[in-house]
């Protein structure tokens, strides 16, 4: 074991030395080796031609409604109030919160639903801009999760694991297939939040980490108020050109450095500062607008103009993915409706609804689509039954993760689908269940990638996204 990784890293210096005597110089080197045309950037070229070559992941965090937005129920309606039965039920794990319940009343969807497209595809009327792109997605009702809790369900999903320390997809996406940009990072990662931050889940870092994958491939936060990224810009009395050979010559010292110790995060650093003098120069041109159509900044909706709002960072992900940045994970919360289900719902709707919509519709108009994945996607559900509190009865829903629904578009997916189903309650799945792994192992698949194949040896073992399980599911796909 020593002696192969004594092998191992007298092989990473041999390169290095060898890109540290390249005419191009140190930085053109380290900025190779950051757009993954050195031998370590493309570890793993595709196994088969992808039909994703981009992805955008629209993360709702809280746990999107699927009763309520996704999955129709007449039945909830007809028997409202009336107990689920337990023959229904079963041994379902709840969260703390309502496992010890001795009622659980049935509650419909609080707006009416109605079809959309020419697929006559049944959502919520709370979310008619997603109506309109009917069409163009494939609505799976039929995902289900051991979590029942926001970090550990977040976690499972974007890392394979629900204790934080694992690559996030991203990572391993980037970590396998490289970069397409010389200007941009190829993971980049956005958050936003409901005005009103109703709700109190976080957004930790582990969720765009790159866990024990080398820190290169972990995802480049964009932040929502002052600079997009901290530092990009010089200092006082620092000019552009005294910026590129103060890097230089760092850039020297650190790869004598990597070439005495062949540390990978000496690596990263040569990199990261080369990526930041490029991003002087790209970011400031991504998020200005002024190029875009009116009738564009329209679509998005009112709030596109600002700053760090769930609009404004998807045109800026429509902007980043065709700038050639492979791996875009908008971050949004406000979804946990315990007490405001009644109040917040529909407003959370308005925020997330035109732009997501708008940013399909954008991909679509410019051949974008065809190729790029787009994920509608949350942690987990929420219960079919009411969550009371007192003098306010069954004002919202609790978190469930025995089923619920996604939306996905472009990218290999059968548009205008309804894939999977549930029962008359929305509580157990029926038709096609689609696992976490499953998931994780189908979108790995769409961007061309064997998920048992994109593998990194650490502490003994092989670890990849799926651990060791998930099943391509070929149903959704085109």
């Amino acid at each position: 074991m020593i002696q192969d990784l004594l092998q191992q890293n007298s092989q990473r210096v041999t390169r290095r030395q060898m890109f540290g005597r390249t005419s191009a110089g140190i930085g053109t080197a380290a900025l190779a080796s950051l757009m993954g045309r050195d031998v370590g950037a493309t570890t793993f070229p595709s196994h088969f031609e992808p039909k994703a070559k981009r992805i955008v992941l629209l993360w709702q965090g809280g746990g999107p409604s699927h009763i309520d937005l996704f999955d129709h129920k007449p039945t909830l309606a007809k028997q409202q109030g009336e107990d689920i039965p337990a023959s229904v039920r079963g041994d379902t794990r709840l969260s703390t919160m309502s496992s010890s319940y001795s009622k659980f009343p049935c509650i419909p969807a609080i707006k009416p639903y109605a079809r959309y497209g020419e697929s006559g595809m049944e959502l919520s009327s709370m979310i008619p801009h997603t109506g309109s792109i009917a069409d163009d997605i494939c609505l799976v009702r039929s995902l289900h999760t051991e979590a029942v809790n926001h970090a550990p369900g977040v976690t499972f999903f974007l890392t394979g694991g629900q204790i934080p320390g694992r690559p996030s997809m991203g990572s391993w996406l980037s970590y396998g297939l490289g970069s397409e940009s010389e200007n941009l990072p190829s993971y980049v990662v956005m958050t936003s939040a409901d005005e009103g931050r109703t709700c109190g889940q976080l957004f930790y870092d582990h969720y765009w980490g790159s866990g024990f994958l080398p820190s290169r491939y972990q995802g480049v936060r964009l932040r929502s108020a002052g600079e997009p990224v901290p530092y990009l810009s010089n200092p006082p009395g620092v000019s552009r050109d005294t910026r590129r050979t103060l890097l230089d010559d760092i850039a020297k010292m650190n790869q004598k450095h990597l070439e005495d110790y062949g540390d990978p995060e000496t690596d990263t650093r040569i990199a990261q500062y080369e990526m930041a003098f490029r991003m002087q120069a790209s970011v400031p041109e991504l998020t200005d607008f002024s190029d875009e159509h009116p009738k564009v900044m329209e679509r998005y909706g009112s709030k596109v103009h600002q700053k760090g709002s769930y609009a404004s960072n998807c045109l800026i992900a429509r902007r980043l993915l065709e700038r050639g940045t492979r791996f875009v994970q908008l971050m949004h919360s406000g979804w946990d409706q315990h007490a405001n289900l009644y109040t917040q719902l529909e407003e959370q709707c308005r925020d997330t609804d035109a732009p997501s919509a708008a940013l399909v519709k954008d991909l679509k108009e410019r051949g974008l689509l065809e190729d790029t994945l787009v994920i509608f996607a949350g942690e987990f559900g929420r219960t079919p039954f009411g969550q009371s509190r007192p003098g306010q009865p069954n004002s919202g829903r609790d978190h469930f993760g025995r089923a619920f629904s996604w939306w996905m578009a472009g990218g290999g997916v059968k548009a205008g689908t309804t894939y999977g189903a549930t029962d008359e309650y929305g509580w157990n799945i029926t038709e096609n269940p689609i696992h976490v792994h499953d998931m994780q192992a189908t979108i790995l698949h769409l961007a061309g990638i064997n998920h048992t194949k994109l593998t990194y040896r650490y502490q003994g073992r092989q670890f990849r996204l799926t651990d060791v399980h998930g099943h391509v599911q070929h149903g959704i796909l085109a």
